[in-house]
């Protein structure tokens, strides 16, 4: 990773890491017979489920798709209450409003960012009806309190593992357990079929959903127009179009094949970042508990307001002068106009979303990247505190 690059270049976000051998396998898939949902469909289900540890996997066009069939899976509809996080992108919260129920905000931790389980507790009441738990840039939420939570009052317990391929908690991958995970694709994920997702849990559950992920249809496409498939269908429910294509799937056999080299690098650049800032009493770093593997899809930097006059806006505007890209995870839910207008939200209902959130900001992050890349990031972030602290003195 020795390519020096000129300081004019753009450095990206989260370009996707896409190989001449994905390039082949879409062209064959291209060539052949079949782009919808068929055979490779299916492979990639089995390759993915094994490769996490799962039952069963139902490849999707979203994770969004994954996360709302995990509700109708688990029984939930009107009337009901789900319990998640506001430190999340809106689509966790959208297909609680999407089958009719009511989504509970409860605040989160300090260190991981993810939900805590202490608040969800607190916050059942006999209208709830499961759990949804976020894997906040890759780290794994505290499962081992909230499986106990869900089962001391009967709730489904719901991973959204949109960030958390290939993360561990206590030795076990996140998506091997038997409740529902729905993991994401899209193309700044750790791994890409250029939009797509995945539902992983027990076989039960997940056939229990398949229906749904396609018109409700009881035979798929490859079941009546392949090799001995029968024309004849039923639709067995009102479902969707959720449906992932072959092209898609093969697309994402080889991404999963790469994962373990493109994590290896994450980790690298995880490790130049924190080296980097280490020195800076203006920086909180990311947390990583003993407990678990982080899947490192964000490196999320936070700013110690107490420690410096430098705020996130003004390091954002820094980076994007000398061009490199950087985003911020998340804009809280219960800041958008239409959640806070319909519950009724305050800004400092949930203060430790709003307090990291304003003070935090996602660095480029991508086995793309090259040494002097994530270098020149660090140069920057590391140029800004000190113009700030030049300007104190």
């Amino acid at each position: 990773m020795a390519n020096k690059i000129r300081s004019t270049e753009y450095v990206p976000f989260s370009p996707p890491c896409i190989g001449d051998e994905e390039i082949a396998e879409v062209l064959d898939t291209l060539r052949s017979d079949w782009l919808t949902t068929g055979p490779k469909t299916k492979a990639f289900e089995e390759q993915f489920a094994d490769a996490v540890g799962a039952e069963a996997g139902l490849a999707l066009n979203s994770c969004t798709a994954g996360l709302h069939l995990a509700l109708l899976g688990s029984g939930v509809g009107p009337g009901h209450e789900v319990i998640t996080t506001p430190m999340t992108f809106a689509a966790t919260v959208n297909v609680i409003e999407h089958v009719g129920a009511r989504p509970v905000l409860v605040d989160v931790e300090p260190d991981t960012l993810n939900i805590d389980p202490d608040r969800v507790e607190a916050a059942i009441t006999p209208l709830t009806r499961a759990i949804t738990a976020v894997h906040f840039a890759g780290h794994p939420a505290d499962m081992k309190s909230l499986r106990e939570i869900a089962a001391r009052h009967d709730l489904s317990l719901i991973e959204d593992a949109a960030h958390a391929l290939p993360a561990k908690f206590d030795g076990r991958f996140v998506g091997g357990d038997s409740n529902y995970a729905s993991f994401s694709f899209y193309a700044t994920k750790n791994m890409t079929t250029g939009e797509g997702g995945m539902l992983t849990g027990s076989r039960e559950l997940v056939d229990r959903v398949r229906p749904f992920a396609l018109h409700g249809i009881s035979r798929d496409a490859w079941n009546r127009y392949g090799p001995g498939g029968s024309w004849a269908y039923d639709i067995v429910t009102p479902g969707f179009k959720y449906n992932m294509t072959d092209i898609q799937a093969w697309l994402g056999k080889w991404q999963l094949r790469k994962l373990g080299a493109c994590q290896k690098r994450r980790q690298e650049m995880e490790e130049a970042y924190n080296e980097g800032f280490a020195d800076f009493d203006e920086f909180e770093l990311p947390a990583q508990r003993g407990e678990v593997e982080h899947a490192w899809h964000l490196y999320v930097l936070r700013i110690r307001q107490q420690a410096s006059s430098l705020t996130r806006d003004k390091l954002m505007s820094k980076l994007a002068e000398n061009k490199i890209g950087a985003s911020v995870h998340f804009i809280p839910i219960h800041v958008h106009s239409y959640y806070r207008e319909k519950y009724g939200f305050a800004p400092r209902d949930f203060p430790i979303a709003l307090s990291n959130y304003q003070r935090a900001l996602s660095l480029p992050l991508s086995p793309r990247l090259t040494d002097s890349q994530v270098e020149r990031v660090i140069d920057v972030v590391r140029g800004a505190v000190r113009q700030t602290q030049r300007r104190a003195a």
